[in-house]
């Protein structure tokens, strides 16, 4: 993930900054548009985080209460995005949100690319242990050529990459998931935001908080813009002063925000997960969302481009090859994030949009090689036959060759929802509520880290194998009465 943020960067700072280079207009811009949009991780509590609302999950934290001041400042209204930490900030050049408010710390690197508010807070630098290894680690000396696990992108996962001797880093996007690593053993202990470390060890039986005692350690967070986006900067900067001075962050935002940290200490874990169904539906709908939509222009996608490729024209074929080979050669987890970052420079595309848009394509060019398949396992007499009775090559392909060419290739294009199913949870990465997006909001609020994944793999389960045996009856009813 750090690896396919820094690419897009790459590519997108490859492209002349046009704005920055113009008359900054960026508060006029948010003013007029009537609100300002903010982007976060909401796996940080308690600056961010997911939790029950009135309209079902939402974010909030200390961060979310401090953009709203902003907000407030400016006459607009907040709308909060929700990303992967490491690529908020190409969600910031990228326009698909205006300021970053994450718990972020400054630091030479990032500010090459964007620019930084003053600190409006700073709680210290902390590290999260296993009770159990207490007595072994009291620094971060002692995790020399031990595991340590740190949030991608983070200033924690440079200082343990500068400042800890023969340490094995293993950088993992997930606060959740880094505490699953820690209380499996997988990692020895995990640096973290001191105010952020209490949360996750108070509602973690046996894991323990000791102090870094790191050198160079910052936990200074500041609010993150575009490059050339002063007077924006400004504005949030005559905010953050007011909070400084009036100490706001620590007397109103933190409490605001502790009021909707859920405590399931005292239910079991069934009863928790049972009260969140609310946010696993929401997931199943957005999964067969994309799902259902992405297989339909898939197949069309197919049909075209395998066409293309069975034609004599040279410039079809060559354009049908280039498609489906290239696009079964990437990632469909760089698809999706070009899709939505890159084209995001151009054409600015919802995450579900953009998510569709992204499983489609990458769905078009395997079944474009199904079809292709599938015409091409049907006689050529059968062609010829249609051929000498009279009709035209379209009307043989229409009628003759694909009823059949789909009749053989329906168990692998079955095949492909199924994969589709499960892929759409790659959408999660860009903010799409689909499930595996519904499980990360479960784990943030309920602290618990197995049981939502156990959920999801039932569900994902019980779509996939429902799925898979409707389509063998419609099979089993499209070969009745055939000899095969």
């Amino acid at each position: 993930m750090g690896l396919v943020a820094t690419i897009l960067l790459a590519i997108i700072f490859t492209v002349p900054n046009l704005s920055a280079s113009a008359a900054d207009n960026s508060v006029a811009q948010i003013q007029k548009k009537g609100y300002i949009v903010m982007g976060t991780s909401p796996d940080y509590p308690p600056y961010e985080f997911i939790s029950k609302g009135k309209n079902g999950s939402q974010i909030y934290g200390a961060d979310v209460e401090l953009g709203k001041e902003i907000a407030k400042d400016l006459g607009v209204k907040l709308k909060v995005k929700a990303m992967g930490f490491d690529s908020l900030l190409v969600g910031l050049q990228t326009k698909k949100v205006d300021m970053v408010i994450a718990g972020m710390n400054e630091n030479p690197q990032r500010a090459k690319s964007v620019d930084f508010s003053k600190s409006y807070y700073s709680s210290g630098l902390s590290l999260v242990i296993n009770s159990g290894d207490a007595k072994k680690i009291h620094s971060y000396h002692d995790l020399e050529g031990k595991s340590v696990g740190a949030q991608i992108g983070t200033v924690q996962y440079d200082a343990v990459k500068k400042g800890i001797k023969n340490v094995k880093l293993k950088g993992i996007e997930n606060i959740n998931d880094l505490i699953l690593a820690l209380k499996s053993g997988k990692i020895a202990a995990i640096p973290m935001d001191t105010a952020v470390a209490q949360a996750y060890a108070s509602h973690n039986p046996g894991l323990k908080i000791i102090g870094a005692k790191m050198p160079n350690q910052s936990s200074a967070n500041n609010v993150a813009f575009a490059k050339g986006a002063t007077s924006l900067k400004n504005a949030a900067n005559h905010t953050i002063d007011k909070v400084n001075k009036q100490n706001l962050y620590v007397k109103k935002f933190v409490p605001t925000a502790a009021k909707y940290i859920t405590d399931n200490k005292s239910q079991s874990q069934l009863s928790t997960m049972w009260q969140y169904k609310d946010y696993f539906i929401d997931g199943i709908k957005y999964t067969m969302l994309i799902s259902v939509i992405s297989v339909f222009f898939g197949i069309i996608l197919g049909v075209i481009f395998a066409l293309m490729r069975l034609s004599h024209n040279w410039l079809l074929h060559a354009v049908a090859v280039a498609y489906i080979e290239f696009i079964r050669g990437t990632p469909q987890l760089v698809q999706i994030m070009f899709i939505y970052f890159g084209l995001g420079t151009i054409v600015n595309v919802s995450a579900l949009t953009s998510g569709i848009i992204a499983i489609s394509i990458n769905s078009g060019a395997y079944v474009a090689e199904i079809i292709r398949g599938g015409i091409t396992s049907i006689s050529v007499g059968q062609s010829e036959a249609a051929l000498s009775l009279g009709l035209s090559k379209t009307q043989t392909m229409q009628s003759i060759v694909l009823p059949q060419a789909f009749k053989n290739i329906w168990p692998a294009l079955g095949n492909e929802l199924v994969t589709l199913i499960k892929d759409s949870s790659l959408a999660s990465v860009i903010g799409v509520g689909e499930l595996m997006y519904q499980m990360r909001a479960v784990q943030a609020d309920t602290y618990l880290g197995i049981a939502p994944i156990a959920i999801i793999m039932i569900i994902y389960f019980v779509i996939t194998f429902t799925i898979s045996r409707i389509m063998k009856l419609i099979e089993g009813k499209m070969n009745h009465g055939t000899n095969d």
